[in-house]
């Protein structure tokens, strides 16, 4: 039997998701819930509701509430009744309880892998309910998923202190060829409540400037605003980009690669260690003053020993010192693209599944999933950075 699933349930999605953001997506997966469960009791019934049918194995017999904790929040469900059957009615989509959320999360992390396949989401949802759908439905559901996700990359920005850019790559077919696109992603710590959120995400084939300026753009579009710094790497086209989008705003460069990037310049094996020492003492100075004089230490002890990496250190290393300007509280968390490196692993645990995308759109709509639930954690977790006024 083909379940149609009803276009309200998709347009109440969206609606929520287009007024709230991600503020009520508790809200969006109660809803969703709901539609599964009274599609399956249907289902199970041989009957759509109010239907007159020789097949019917029972009747719906109202709705029983049911409180599931989520990571998002508790959300409450009614879950459909039945009585005249021969046989219990029982949700399989819930598996009896909590594990309602993975099952739920895993059919729907394979829809958004296998995006422009509508014949292996219908497969998956069958394996899931014991239902079967339609393609059409499948598509009109991956139209309205890429509308939510949409309304959510374009949602309205505000004021942010600080600004956590970073880069990652993912195959994607072309043309009948293999290419590496860009995945670009924000991260911001926001100035009301010191909350991380991540801010925007971007996928494109396009040359990197181009790519990292229109994302940049979309960003303060979207009204983003009060930046005091940006952290990032020192990825082709970010650097240009970023003084042709904000202008002469303070930039970190990220500590941790500067350290790794130094390696390309030692000569020996037996330098390494030494080499990372000397930059983690002047990462660690107590100020600015300090933290420039062992540079200039390091430069001059280097310039016999290892005159490439001591050239690279005059105009590298100080990239990595803005962060002496800002709190002192701030620093850890500031002086790295950590916060954005462990999002991106979290994409990456995702992706590695698929391996290589049919295209951007499939590749954009599973990453914006991956993001939007992170950021939803965030959001609702504590405090980030003290960002209030005197906190050093």
């Amino acid at each position: 039997m083909t379940i149609q699933q009803d276009d309200t349930v998709l347009l109440q999605l969206y609606d929520i998701v287009a007024e709230a953001g991600t503020t009520k997506f508790a809200e969006a997966l109660t809803v969703l819930l709901n539609a599964a469960m009274r599609a399956e009791r249907s289902a199970f019934l041989k009957a759509q509701p109010y239907e007159r049918s020789e097949e019917r194995t029972g009747h719906a017999n109202g709705y029983k509430p049911k409180t599931l904790k989520t990571r998002m929040a508790e959300v409450t469900v009614a879950i459909p009744q039945v009585r005249d059957s021969k046989t219990p009615f029982y949700p399989s989509s819930l598996e009896k309880g909590s594990r309602s959320e993975r099952a739920l999360k895993a059919a729907l992390a394979e829809m958004y892998i296998q995006g422009v396949s509508t014949r292996r989401v219908t497969a998956i949802v069958e394996q899931m309910c014991g239902t079967q759908v339609s393609s059409t439905t499948v598509s009109r559901a991956t139209v309205a998923l890429d509308q939510l996700f949409e309304a959510w990359r374009t949602r309205p920005l505000g004021a942010y202190r600080y600004l956590f850019l970073d880069a990652r790559y993912e195959k994607i077919r072309h043309a009948g060829q293999v290419i590496s696109a860009a995945v670009l992603v924000a991260v911001g710590v926001s100035e009301k409540e010191g909350k991380r959120e991540v801010l925007g995400v971007s996928v494109s084939l396009s040359e990197h400037e181009v790519h990292w300026r229109t994302f940049m753009k979309g960003l303060k579009k979207r009204g983003l605003h009060g930046v005091g710094l940006i952290i990032s790497d020192a990825h082709e086209g970010l650097k240009r980009a970023k003084d042709a989008v904000f202008g002469p705003l303070p930039w970190q460069r990220c500590q941790t690669h500067l350290q790794r990037n130094a390696q390309k310049y030692v000569p020996r094996r037996d330098l390494r260690e030494q080499v990372a020492s000397d930059i983690r003492a002047i990462f660690n100075a107590p100020n600015r003053d300090e933290a420039d004089r062992l540079l200039s230490l390091f430069i001059e002890k280097y310039t016999e020993l290892a005159p490439k990496l001591s050239g690279w250190a005059e105009t590298a290393l100080p990239e990595g010192l803005s962060v002496f300007a800002f709190p002192e509280k701030h620093r850890r968390r500031l002086r790295t693209t950590n916060v954005v490196e462990r999002l991106n692993q979290s994409i990456k645990q995702r992706t590695r599944v698929a391996r290589i995308f049919p295209n951007e759109a499939s590749c954009l709509r599973l990453v914006t999933a991956v993001v939007m639930e992170i950021s939803e954690e965030w959001l609702t977790s504590k405090v980030y950075l003290n960002l209030e006024r005197g906190s050093n």
